[in-house]
């Protein structure tokens, strides 16, 4: 049986709000096996995913696809379409997914109370177990905790089809890819080897076309001088040989200039000086052909203050009920001005709603609380963009100021109809980030983030002055700006109940 392929043929697509098209003439064959999708927020990559698997059909064209596709959302509001199919299925391989993935049937009725750790373990589940010939996946790691994601990467070397992986998970690109799609709007670029391999071919590339950019320019200015040089001169020649102020009787001297002029000197002067502005135009166009990336400045400096109370929380030890019959026993809480926490635990454990319960019982004034959760549902995403589309002019300059520093383009995010999730996030934060908020509480943030943003996300909050509490299984992420950590673990003497320990 042949392996199966996707072909893009001069695929353009643009989305009808936008003004400039998002791929333009993009052709690339990808064979069996993973392929990673690499781009900044916003650049196309779920575009990409959608086209590839039929979704979306492009406005000139052609995408090959085969002839069983399955499209992986990075979104986990919606229980997966063949998920009640798989819980219930008694076959061999449906047996083995489930046990691999953890998969409960009780989860087909409870699925809004589930995590969204458990709810994308059961996505990823079905989309291996429907066995398409095309697998797109965009983020498969969000959400999970360590063991889950051992799993998932487990469970993903072994599909044999076309895969298409969106992800920021540096390690999962490098282990599983062959080769990596870098998406620039409107260009699709294909480069060998993981994310770490295609990076640095990326940056090898960049610094050739800098290099070779410089020489040109160098050149075109060397040629614009010797140019300058050469016109004086002529100019001067013309002057001396100007009849105008002569006497009008002055036979001699108009006789001389005549001989000068029939000499040939105005016309190889005149030659050589066309000859010149002819190669400086060439090497002008030459310099400015060269596609030189725009370099976006990076970095933000997030204007938190520290509140002068002494504590932003204090709440005694209590027992919060987290439905499903499980219960999350909490110890007292203080929140200082300047703490810096991580919360951590597995899929299930009550994380997300501790924060929530967490929120109303701060000593901190609303808009001065920066609270982005883990999730944020279509609807939310777009009155968010809304709101921002709907502010003046100085304010909303400032806050894309932000937005572009976490490595989105506002010009394409204020022109989509809906932002994508890692964008909303960088919208919350930066509306938060005006207020100068008192402490900032993050559920997920490296979840939809492209890795250039997570690295600047890092380096902004590392920076910010006021309280910070964010829950993660980015482990290296939590090392590098927390201080203090709320680790929630299992009870093992109780089946359901969990325990959470400040360390």
């Amino acid at each position: 049986m042949p392996k199966p392929f996707l072909i893009f043929q001069h695929v353009n697509f643009t989305y009808e709000t936008s003004i400039e098209p998002l791929f333009q003439d993009v052709s690339v064959h990808l064979p069996s096996g993973w392929s990673g999708i690499v781009g900044a927020n916003g650049a196309g990559k779920t575009t990409f995913l959608k086209l590839a698997t039929g979704l979306l059909t492009p406005d000139a064209g052609m995408v090959q696809t085969p002839e069983k596709s399955v499209y992986c959302p990075q979104r986990t509001d919606d229980r997966p379409e063949h998920f009640a199919a798989l819980l219930h299925a008694a076959s061999k391989a449906a047996a083995l997914i489930k046990g691999q993935f953890g998969l409960e049937a009780e989860w087909l009725d409870r699925w809004p109370t589930l995590s969204h750790g458990e709810r994308k373990r059961s996505q990823i589940a079905v989309a291996l177990w429907l066995e398409p010939d095309l697998l797109a996946i965009d983020e498969p790691t969000n959400h999970v905790d360590a063991e889950a994601r051992d799993i998932l990467m487990q469970a993903l070397r072994t599909f044999q089809g076309v895969g298409l992986l969106v992800s920021h998970d540096r390690e999962l690109l490098d282990t599983l890819c062959r080769q990596c799609l870098f998406i620039e709007p409107p260009r699709v670029t294909v480069r060998p080897g993981g994310y770490s391999k295609g990076m640095a071919a990326a940056t090898e590339e960049r610094n050739a076309i800098s290099r070779q950019y410089a020489l040109k320019k160098q050149s075109y200015k060397k040629l614009k001088r010797e140019a300058a040089r050469r016109r004086d001169l002529t100019n001067q020649y013309h002057s001396r040989r100007s009849k105008k102020g002569i006497l009008k009787h002055d036979h001699d001297a108009k006789a001389r200039i005549d001989a000068a002029r029939l000499s040939g000197k105005d016309i190889v002067g005149g030659r050589l000086l066309r000859q010149l502005d002819g190669r400086l135009a060439h090497t002008q166009d030459e310099f400015e052909c060269i596609q030189v990336k725009k370099q976006y400045t990076l970095g933000i400096w997030l204007p938190g203050s520290v509140s002068k109370r002494d504590l932003l929380l204090k709440v005694p030890s209590r027992t919060l009920l987290l439905g499903d019959h499980k219960q999350l026993v909490c110890p007292r809480l203080t929140v200082r001005p300047n703490d810096r926490i991580a919360l951590t635990g597995p899929n299930g454990a009550g994380k997300s709603a501790l924060l929530r319960w967490l929120l109303p019982h701060l000593n901190v004034p609303p808009e001065q609380i920066t609270y982005v959760p883990q999730e944020i549902d279509v609807r939310q995403c777009r009155d968010i963009l809304a709101k921002v589309q709907a502010l003046p002019h100085e304010p909303l300059g400032h806050l894309m100021t932000i937005v572009s520093r976490l490595g989105s383009r506002p010009h394409r995010l204020l022109e989509s109809r809906e932002p994508s999730p890692g964008e909303t996030r960088k919208l919350m934060l930066a509306l938060g980030m005006v207020r100068k908020p008192h402490i900032i509480i993050m559920d997920e943030p490296t979840n939809h983030m492209d890795l250039p943003s997570i690295e600047c996300l890092e380096a902004a909050l590392a920076d910010c002055p006021c309280g910070l509490v964010i829950v993660s299984h980015d482990r290296p992420f939590l090392d590098k700006l927390t201080r203090t950590e709320w680790r929630i673990v299992r009870n093992e003497r109780v089946e359901g109940c969990f325990v959470l320990k400040v360390l």
